[in-house]
C-alpha cells in the first residue's frame, strides 16, 4: 500500500514542481534604500521611535535581512514639537558617567529637550537598534531636524506619516 501511494505520488505532477522558491539575502550591493520625511510634530516619543527604528532596520520590507543593512534613510523634522505622556517632562531622567569617580550626571527629559531636542529622538531610536556594528551603521541613517527644514531636498525623500500613533 505505501509503495503505491508513493510512485503515485510521484508520478502525479503538481504546480509546485517547477516553481522555485529562493530565498533573496540582501546585502549592501542589492539593498533598495530609499528616502523619508517622518514629522514628528504632535507625535508621542517612545511610538514615533519604534517605528523609526523598524525602518531603519528594513523591518517593513518584504526583502528584510536581519544581518544587513537594508533599511531606508529617516529624516525626522519638527523634533521640537514632540510630546509625552504623563509626567515624563519632569520625572525621566538621563544619567551619563565619565567614567571618573564622582563623574555621574544626570539631566531630566524638558532641560534635555530645550538644550538640544534632537538628542531626545536620536537616544530614544538608539536604544531601539541592535548593539552592535550593525546597529550603529543603521543609526548613521538617521537625521533628525528640530525644525521643518532639512537639507535632504536633493534625495527626493517620501513623506511618511505613521496612523497608529
Amino acid at each position: 500500500m505505501f509503495g503505491f501511494f508513493f510512485i503515485f505520488k510521484r508520478l502525479s505532477s503538481s504546480p509546485m514542481d517547477h516553481l522555485s522558491f529562493k530565498t533573496v539575502s540582501v546585502n549592501k550591493a542589492n539593498a533598495n534604500k530609499g528616502w523619508v520625511v517622518v514629522d514628528a510634530a504632535d507625535a508621542t516619543l517612545g511610538r514615533l521611535a519604534s517605528q523609526i527604528a523598524n525602518m531603519l532596520r528594513g523591518k517593513h520590507k518584504p526583502s528584510f535581512t536581519p544581518n544587513s543593512d537594508c533599511g531606508d534613510n529617516v529624516i525626522v523634522i519638527n523634533a521640537d514639537n514632540l510630546r509625552v505622556t504623563g509626567k515624563k517632562m519632569t520625572d525621566k531622567i538621563y544619567i551619563t558617567h565619565s567614567g571618573y569617580p564622582g563623574g555621574q550626571k544626570r539631566i531630566n527629559l524638558r532641560d534635555k529637550k530645550a538644550k538640544d531636542s534632537t538628542r531626545v529622538i536620536e537616544h530614544a531610536v538608539r536604544g531601539m537598534l541592535q548593539g552592535n556594528k550593525l546597529g550603529a551603521e543603521q543609526f548613521r541613517n538617521l537625521y533628525v531636524y528640530a525644525g521643518v527644514a532639512h537639507p535632504h531636498e536633493a534625495q527626493q525623500p517620501k513623506a511618511v506619516s505613521f496612523t497608529n500613533l
